[in-house]
């Protein structure tokens, strides 16, 4: 199912495994790449010297395109472009808007530059800027989230840029890539769905989790770093919600010291990190603690299985996946029902 998408990137089928920190590792990236997809790796919570690792390892699995994803406001984002660039990797991905320098690099070097945004204004700033592509997450999706659904904010975007637009949140199946198709995107982003395969590491614990969670189970707190975060409602979740601003400094400051060991950052590199998620927002010193140090509390879920005191990032389809198949399956089921399903529409006239 050739689209503008494929042709861009090199890949067989318009369908995006996008960069989930601790989940998106070389296993499932290179499980998706054969599978003729574009997976994509998670940055966000590697080192530079684990990320050079993690792309070799990739590119050890196989010779399909694959890509990175980025964290444009990280202090050394041009480190790790720079491994983008020196490993031959396809594709660059970013949670925000890279600066124009930081594309410009990318560019130069031929690596396809495909943030990833959440308005219609920012696709419109990162196409004249000159992205190669665009992904628009829609309300559904997991993670940082806005709060306009796929099916308005999709076509808003698509009648605003002239780059290939790839749709996220709320997909996962060969219905919702036709869907997407028809309103003009060139393909679809999924997260929730790979992570919920034979081929993901996160711990089965944590797997059957998302599995025994309904659509009602999904849901979007700010408590977690002062900036609105879909996921599935836990203890600790409800907890953080329950608790003060003492209590939260004091689980901040905990998480802070964790991360700070596991990274080798300096408190003044968290305190960095956290300040440039706030994006203008009125966060408390606690919420920037706890915006730096995300990254933690993601761990205890998807690396240490701790369902109990973790976060778990879902969209809401977390809430109708009911299996785990490979990932070589998923996607030649999504691509046969896509098939099947414009094969089953009405003729036109």
């Amino acid at each position: 199912m050739p689209t503008a998408l494929t042709r861009l990137v090199g890949v067989r089928h318009p369908v995006v495994q996008t960069g989930m920190g601790w989940v998106a590792g070389p296993r499932l990236v290179s499980a998706v790449a054969e599978a003729g997809a574009l997976g994509i790796l998670g940055s966000a919570t590697m080192t530079p010297d684990e990320l050079r690792s993690a792309v070799r390892e990739v590119k050890a699995r196989t010779r399909q395109p694959f890509g990175v994803n980025l964290r444009a406001d990280a202090g050394d984002a041009a480190e790790r472009a720079d491994i983008i660039v020196d490993e031959g990797v396809r594709v660059a991905s970013f949670a925000l808007a890279p600066s124009c320098g930081l594309m410009a690099r990318l560019k130069d070097a031929g690596v396809v530059v495909i943030p990833s945004v959440g308005a219609r204004r920012h696709a419109e700033k990162v196409a004249a800027w000159g992205a190669d592509a665009v992904v628009v997450q829609g309300a559904e999706g997991g993670g940082h989230t806005g709060d306009v659904a796929t099916n308005v904010l999709l076509p808003q975007v698509v009648d605003a840029v002239d780059i290939p637009v790839v749709a996220a949140g709320g997909f996962r199946d060969g219905r919702g890539l036709v869907a997407a198709l028809a309103y003009g995107a060139a393909g679809i982003a999924m997260g929730t769905r790979f992570l919920l395969t034979a081929d993901s590491t996160v711990p089965a614990p944590v797997k059957a989790a998302y599995l025994g969670a309904s659509v009602r189970d999904v849901t979007v707190t700010s408590k977690v770093d002062g900036l609105p975060h879909r996921m599935l409602r836990t203890p600790f979740v409800t907890e953080l919600e329950r608790s003060g601003a003492a209590a939260v400094l004091l689980r901040a400051l905990r998480h802070a010291a964790s991360f700070r060991r596991l990274s080798g950052l300096g408190w003044a590199d968290l305190v960095r990190d956290g300040l440039a998620l706030k994006h203008g927002k009125a966060l408390g010193w606690a919420q920037v603690l706890l915006a730096a140090n995300t990254p933690m509390l993601l761990k205890a879920a998807m690396v240490d299985g701790r369902t109990d005191v973790g976060v778990m990032a879902a969209g809401q389809v977390a809430g109708v996946i009911d299996d785990l198949p490979p990932v070589a399956a998923l996607v030649e089921r999504i691509m046969a029902q896509a098939q099947a399903t414009l094969r089953g529409l009405p003729e036109p006239g």
